[in-house]
């Protein structure tokens, strides 16, 4: 149950919601429970919840736009900006604020879906190694 705990605080995380899996990854970890499986479970979670802001990004923009979500100067500075950056400003998806907005703005522009991927994983996997090897260094 651990382990499906942490993989649904992963995914809602990483939506537009606000919230953390952190905390929750940490204890998991003090718990003795196998640091590779937790890694993976949360970086799976993770990954998945971006790419639930990416499908968002790439269909529902116009919904967003009518029903005022979303104002349409704010949606092509986004565009403009990862326009100019594209694949280099997945690598910050991670980043509290800023990353899951990254994610939806890469719907927005039709972003290969596949690359979306594999950057975004790759980022949110570094996250989680970052704080394991924080976890060992303090444990």
């Amino acid at each position: 149950m651990s382990y499906f705990s942490l993989f649904l605080t992963s995914f809602a995380s990483a939506t537009l919601l606000p919230g953390g899996s952190e905390a929750l990854f940490i204890y998991l970890l003090s718990e003795h429970l196998s640091p590779t499986l937790l890694l993976a479970i949360a970086t799976l979670g993770n990954t998945l919840g971006s790419f639930i802001n990416y499908i968002l990004g790439k269909y529902a923009t116009d919904f967003a736009l009518s029903k005022g979500y979303m104002k349409e100067k704010h949606l092509i500075k986004a565009s403009s900006v990862f326009e100019k950056y594209g694949a280099w400003s997945l690598l910050f998806s991670w980043l509290p604020i800023i990353g899951d907005p990254l994610t939806f703005v890469a719907g927005i522009v039709r972003y290969s879906w596949w690359k979306f991927l594999m950057i975004v994983g790759f980022a949110k996997f570094a996250r989680y190694i970052f704080v394991y090897l924080g976890f060992l260094a303090i444990a």
